[in-house]
């Protein structure tokens, strides 16, 4: 009884959740990785003068993106279904 859930058996279910959490770990590696070559919102470039300048403001400054944050996200969710998918195995 316990071997089939919703029409899947239990093994293609385990595998297809250690497949989506490999899947969703490498789209959120690579977010956070990607996040890692922004440039801080108190970091200007100025190409005429090939120098960066930084103006930090408390209330302006914006150090991470959405980008990262999803990526963080995703990973920990990727964590999370491995785990699943290791009790269910």
């Amino acid at each position: 009884m316990l071997d089939r859930f919703g029409g899947v058996s239990m093994v293609e279910l385990v595998a297809a959740l250690e497949l989506a959490g490999y899947a969703l770990g490498a789209l959120g590696a690579a977010l956070v990785f990607f996040e890692f070559f922004q440039l801080p919102s108190y970091v200007e470039y100025s190409q005429e003068y090939n120098d960066y300048s930084v103006d930090i403001s408390p209330g302006e400054v914006v150090e991470y993106t959405w980008a990262g944050r999803v990526g963080a996200f995703l990973v920990a969710v990727s964590f999370a279904l491995q785990f699943v998918a290791v009790l269910l195995g």
